[in-house]
């Protein structure tokens, strides 16, 4: 018997005004440029070296995909699309017939088409966490283990699912008012730290004592399969000039993004999660 683990790594980026000079066309956008495709790079060397390892491993399986909210998968690389391990092995390591057109090419293929999807597309107002629900409930693009057998041998094929979601962290949309469920701007965030100044208490222990402050989870069996990651988080309440905050430290609007994203992911059951300022 044998346990072997590949990486399904998803890309997803809101593509909203985050990346643009300036916040709903007004307010001076501290966080431009956006690090976004410096990170995604990262992303891509690690699945390129880590992951699928040219001249190495034989056989991955590996999957990476990029896309926005709003659209289906803008890049992918999906290794196991070649089920000939001959044929796999020479598109991995860009020889034989993949001499020019192999893995190393269809990652330059990759960084082209995110430079051009943040160069052409803006998302504006999208509800962020129901659309990843969606995306995550009903577009195949997360990957369950499974069980191969020869008679005499069994292979255990593992996944890890990783959903990267560049995004400043504040969910605010349109149509708050018919639809407040997953909104979380700054009147939220703000309810949250009166809430600690006035019973003297942290973030996590104002979002234990007082559900109605927590975005509500949403517990889905895939849930279980997914790593997830929240980049490029911003932080509005901080003057990068200055280096100065407005509200103390322990109640600045990161800190309380972070609590209130983590909280949610660890009652929807996610298998981790990770938060990343810009």
């Amino acid at each position: 018997n044998k346990s072997l683990t590949y990486q399904n790594i998803i890309i997803l980026s809101d593509l909203s005004d985050r990346i643009e000079p300036k916040i709903n066309g007004k307010i001076p956008n501290q966080q431009y440029p956006s690090k976004d495709i410096n990170e995604i790079d990262k992303i891509l060397k690690f699945f390129f070296f880590f992951c699928v390892k040219p001249g190495e491993k034989i056989g991955d399986k590996s999957c990476i995909s990029f896309s926005t909210f709003s659209d289906e998968s803008i890049a992918c690389i999906h290794i196991d699309k070649i089920k000939d391990l001959g044929a796999k092995q020479q598109f991995i390591n860009s020889t034989g017939k993949y001499q020019n057109k192999g893995l190393k090419y269809e990652v330059g293929i990759f960084k082209q088409k995110v430079q051009n999807a943040y160069d052409n597309i803006r998302n504006k107002g999208l509800d962020l966490i129901s659309v990843t629900i969606d995306k995550i409930e009903n577009n195949s693009i997360i990957k369950e283990n499974t069980v191969l057998t020869n008679g005499i041998d069994t292979t255990f094929i593992n996944y890890d699912n990783h959903i990267y979601l560049f995004t400043d962290g504040y969910l605010e949309y349109k149509g708050k008012n018919s639809n407040n469920q997953f909104y979380f701007g700054n009147p939220e965030i703000d309810k949250i730290r009166q809430y600690c100044l006035i019973n003297k208490v942290d973030i996590a222990t104002a979002l234990k004592d007082n559900s109605s402050l927590c975005l509500p989870a949403v517990k889905q069996d895939k849930n279980q399969f997914i790593n997830l990651h929240v980049l490029e988080t911003a932080e509005r309440d901080k003057n990068t000039k200055l280096q100065t905050y407005k509200n103390p430290k322990g109640l600045r609007d990161n800190e309380i993004l972070e609590e209130v994203w983590r909280k949610w992911a660890t009652e929807s059951k996610f298998k981790s999660f990770e938060w990343k300022k810009y």
